[in-house]
């Protein structure tokens, strides 16, 4: 007993520190943390894009200086924990050593590497559902009503973390209504942990219906720009390709909890997985929407192919090993930024990685870079440029310039740098920097950082007497290549009262 579990704390601390030193110090902040950072100097009780819970980890991490571990430390433990819960879910079901290091692998050799390596939501909501299977697991094991409140703490607090727990949340009672351990229905304690879940995310509905539900506004446009274009049959092979080199160990949890007798007790878990899958594929959801539907899975095979390979079966255990971490150390270039842009580029030219279709971005194209790892370069470059267009002014002008941004990428990384580059807090009307706009405004010169130059018909840039297009950013491997750095000089009397009344409008969409 000592000896697992002296195994399952150490592969908890491997699981934490390993991407922190696998990682090329070359790397930057990806786009969308400099957001949940910018958050952070925002505490409220929601956001345009998120529920709070982001918020208040990115204000710990800014309280420590939002330096590159402190940004990674919170998806770095969540992975962990997440690990932590899996392994004892394996324990749980009878997995020995052999299990625990099964149930290890996805962690370092699957997409869950790069899952738990970046601070956006997906790494809480990933955790939350293991949380939630986990406390209902222990629950049946035990009819132990503690782990009823623990499902409903999970199940508040990961509501709080992204929308989509209640995916989870309710595929798992809807399954479990439908299989033998359906007298839980019959247990007031379940009511009492659903009311303790209702009331932790209490106040984040309340800021939604203050607000107008912004996050019904972004799910729309999020369904009219991305998720429309979905394919099925792409989101279904992905199920299989984001953990291959140890699919086997879900779909032998995915066989053992679904239809072998001595797993009928598990039945939930296997049709709660089932009716996750068919929810996103109705919704026309990402494919890695799906991720926290797996951690369970990979506890049950874990558990399940121990038990195969007892006594004479043993030297499949071997095999069960090799090819996971063969077929990962393969693939880990794909998984994380473990080289220079330039290095990792000509790895996948000469590997014709295109064709795994591990380059593909949202747009449908193959790039040079993963589209995560180029989100991530050129944010310190572009921050410093715009700095120095700022500082060229005279201070009489400084103190009367706007520094503007079309996307709250860009507002967001130009505030991360901007105390040690020299510019002044930067703004955006773009998605939750638009509640952090001024209501009123004093300026004669605006700084534009933006892909395109704006057309003649937006009317507000027509208001200055003289534009000026200062640099601009020259990076093919970057995302956001091409990104201009205009100075508009000289506003008439117009354009505050302009901003000001455009600010107005916007905002007056998500105030009652």
């Amino acid at each position: 007993m000592k000896r697992i579990n002296g195994l399952i704390y150490l592969l908890v601390i491997i699981k934490f520190l390993l991407p922190l030193f696998l990682a090329d110090p070359f790397y930057q902040p990806h786009r969308d943390e400099y957001l949940y950072l910018a958050e952070g100097h925002h505490l409220a009780w929601g956001f345009m894009e998120v529920p709070p819970m982001m918020s208040v980890l990115a204000a710990i991490s800014n309280f420590m200086g939002a330096g590159m571990f402190w940004i990674k430390f919170w998806p770095a433990l969540a992975g962990s924990l997440t690990f932590l819960l899996v392994a004892k879910m394996a324990r749980s079901l009878g997995g020995g050593s052999f299990a625990i290091i099964l149930a290890f692998l996805p962690f370092l050799f699957t997409g869950y590497i790069r899952l738990f390596y970046f601070f956006h939501p997906n790494f809480l909501d990933a955790f939350f559902w293991t949380l939630i299977a986990f406390s209902l697991l222990r629950y049946l094991q035990s009819q132990n009503n503690k782990w009823l409140y623990l499902f409903g703490l999970a199940t508040g607090l990961g509501m709080m973390s992204k929308y989509s727990v209640a995916f989870y949340a309710c595929s798992i009672l809807l399954a479990i209504l439908f299989s033998r351990q359906r007298k839980l229905f019959l247990n007031k304690h379940l009511y009492f942990s659903i009311l303790l879940a209702f009331l932790i995310f209490l106040p984040n509905l309340l800021w939604q219906y203050q607000h107008r539900f912004p996050v019904l506004k972004h799910m729309a446009e999020l369904q009219r720009e991305q998720l429309q274009f979905i394919d099925p049959v792409k989101f279904l092979i992905s199920q299989l390709v984001m953990f291959l080199p140890c699919i086997f160990i879900w779909i032998f949890g995915l066989y053992y909890a679904g239809i072998s007798r001595q797993g009928r007790n598990l039945r939930p878990f296997a049709l709660a997985y089932i009716i996750v899958i068919a929810l996103l594929l109705l919704l026309h959801g990402k494919d890695y929407y799906t991720v926290g539907a797996y951690p369970v899975l990979f506890a049950i095979g874990a558990g399940y192919l121990e038990k195969l390979t007892a006594g004479n079966h043993r030297f499949w255990r071997l095999i069960m090993v090799l090819v996971p971490v063969g077929l990962g150390i393969l693939i880990f270039p794909i998984l994380m930024p473990i080289a220079k842009p330039g290095t990792l580029a000509r790895f996948y030219e000469s590997g014709k990685i295109e064709k795994s279709g591990a380059l593909r971005w949202e747009d449908q194209k193959n790039h040079a870079l993963p589209q995560d790892f180029a989100d991530m370069i050129e944010w310190r470059e572009t921050a410093e440029k715009a700095a120095l267009v700022f500082k060229s002014l005279t201070l009489p002008d400084q103190a009367r310039t706007l520094v503007y941004c079309r996307g709250y990428y860009f507002a967001g990384a130009l505030n991360y740098y901007g105390p040690n580059v020299g510019l002044p807090e930067v703004y955006s009307d773009n998605a939750s920097f638009l509640f952090w706009m001024p209501k009123q405004y004093n300026i004669r010169n605006l700084i534009l950082v933006a892909h395109q130059i704006p057309r003649n018909d937006d009317m507000v840039f027509q208001q200055f007497e003289r534009m000026t297009v200062m640099d601009s950013i020259s990076n093919p491997l970057a995302r956001e290549n091409g990104i201009k750095i205009i100075l508009y000089q000289n506003g008439n009397e117009k354009v505050n009262e302009m901003i000001a009344q455009s600010i107005m409008e916007q905002k007056s969409k998500f105030t009652r």
